[in-house]
């Protein structure tokens, strides 16, 4: 409960910011073409209201809502999610929206994107600024890579270390390294202490590389035992540090790899399960392992079944600590033209994936609040929260771009239009699209948390 309290305080910190600093860049450009805002709401208010009030000599309500899933800046004169059309039966006032030139309607709209956009580059100069940048090469990973059986149809083996591409080098294990490989039609490791290259397709696709279980490629992590917890199933079995795990159900673990993938088998199995026999068949597992004095035991143990799967109960001692780490530190300025360039990296990179969004599997992918939840770590933690807020400041910037009508880009879309043909779209027309748009979002947030409550069952 208290990990789920963490990540949820953060995702709620995290949107506050953004939201409220998004419906200000709208605010901003309203405010400076004299456009009047009737409302400022950081979250929804629908039937009623947390708090909200009128400064003296004000036009604008300011308030809170309690339907956290966003806010919104209710501007005179604009059809919006409001769908308050009376006022638009009424003669144009110069204060409205609608009696501004394109130009400025249009600075108004994307007056939101524009401050997330700018918020993600100026967060992760921060970041470069206050923490540097650390990250572990790939070409440094001493123990390698654990490649699955596509990647070894392509002439990949366990322990080759990865250094680049025709595309140049890699820099750590991420989705920039996998968005690398997918594209790739040569790759250059290391194998046996030997530098060699490997001719790649360079169509593979991305999403299935990364969702496959076993994955395309991951770190190879040693079995290396570290610590054991008390009353676990380690424990019984009289595990501890030094001690090394050799099969599991009689499939041979040569790696932490091979033995998540075991436990992963097992909940599956467990999942599937519809009586507490055969949940307890399910978690009754035949382990054989090897004692530091040499001797070589085999014994069953119960598993137990926890929220986040099923649990063996020991440290695996974490590889990455074996291995060089780089460091880039940045002065003040130095730090604003390299989080530029790291932020626009994250950008192409998110919009590259968006076609995946489009097939059968990146359907699935998507995901609601839960998602966006899990993100988060489950220790507060300052640097991984600016990272995630940048990232998602981003999403919310291409998001909201896009010509998808009740989103800033419809508007800006019908405004590009009206420039072009120099006739404005009707106000019937206008309210119909805000609806259809309304429609369309409504949709995606229903389908994207109910594949975070699917995944939650294990339905998905």
């Amino acid at each position: 409960m208290e990990v789920f309290l963490i990540k949820a305080l953060q995702l709620m910190l995290s949107l506050s910011i953004l939201v409220l600093l998004h419906e200000g860049g709208h605010f901003f450009f309203s405010k400076l073409f004299g456009v009047r805002v009737e409302k400022f709401y950081l979250f929804f208010d629908p039937w009623f209201h947390l708090f909200e009030f009128k400064p003296k000599n004000s036009d604008t309500t300011y308030g809170l809502g309690w339907l956290p899933l966003g806010g919104y800046c209710k501007i005179s004169g604009m059809i919006d999610e409001s769908f308050d059309t009376e006022q638009l039966k009424q003669p144009m006032q110069p204060y409205e929206f609608r009696s501004k030139p394109a130009w400025q309607r249009m600075l108004i709209m994307i007056g939101g994107v524009l401050v997330n956009f700018l918020l993600a580059l100026f967060i992760y100069s921060m970041i470069l600024f206050h923490w540097g940048d650390d990250y572990v090469a790939t070409k440094h990973m001493t123990q390698g890579m654990k490649f699955n059986t596509e990647a070894k149809a392509l002439g990949f083996q366990d322990h080759d270390i990865l250094v680049g591409t025709d595309k140049g080098e890699f820099k750590t294990y991420d989705g920039d390294m996998y968005r690398d490989l997918s594209t790739a039609t040569r790759v250059d490791i290391i194998r046996g202490g030997k530098p060699m290259s490997l001719n790649l397709p360079g169509d593979l696709d991305m999403l299935s590389m990364i969702k496959e279980s076993p994955r395309f490629v991951e770190v190879y992590i040693p079995l290396q035992i570290d610590s054991v917890m008390k009353d676990s199933p380690a424990s019984k079995l009289g595990l501890v540090k030094g001690d090394k795990i050799l099969t599991v159900n009689g499939k041979k673990v040569e790696s932490f790899n091979d033995f998540q993938l075991e436990m992963g088998r097992v909940n599956d199995v467990l999942t599937a399960a519809t009586s507490h026999q055969d949940s307890v068949k399910a978690l009754t597992a035949s382990v054989e392992y090897v004692k530091a004095s040499g001797d070589t035991l085999k014994n069953s143990v119960l598993l137990q079944a926890g929220d986040e799967g099923v649990k063996f109960g020991f440290y695996n001692h974490p590889v990455m600590l074996d291995y060089k780490v780089t460091h880039i530190s940045y002065g003040f300025f130095q730090s604003f033209p390299a989080g530029v360039k790291y932020g626009w990296n994250v950008l192409s990179g998110y919009v590259g994936d968006m076609k995946y969004v489009f097939t059968k599997e990146g359907a699935k992918s998507l995901g609601g609040f839960g998602a966006l939840g899990s993100l988060f770590p489950s220790m507060w933690d300052w640097h991984a929260f600016w990272m995630m807020t940048a990232f998602l400041s981003i999403i919310l910037a291409f998001m909201n771009i896009l010509p998808i009508p009740a989103l800033d880009g419809g508007h800006v879309f019908f405004l590009l239009y009206e420039v072009i043909t120099g006739r404005k779209p009707g106000d019937k027309f206008m309210e119909r699209a805000e609806y259809v748009g309304f429609g369309i979002l409504l949709l995606l947030l229903v389908v994207a948390n109910l594949n975070d409550v699917l995944r939650f069952f294990g339905l998905m």
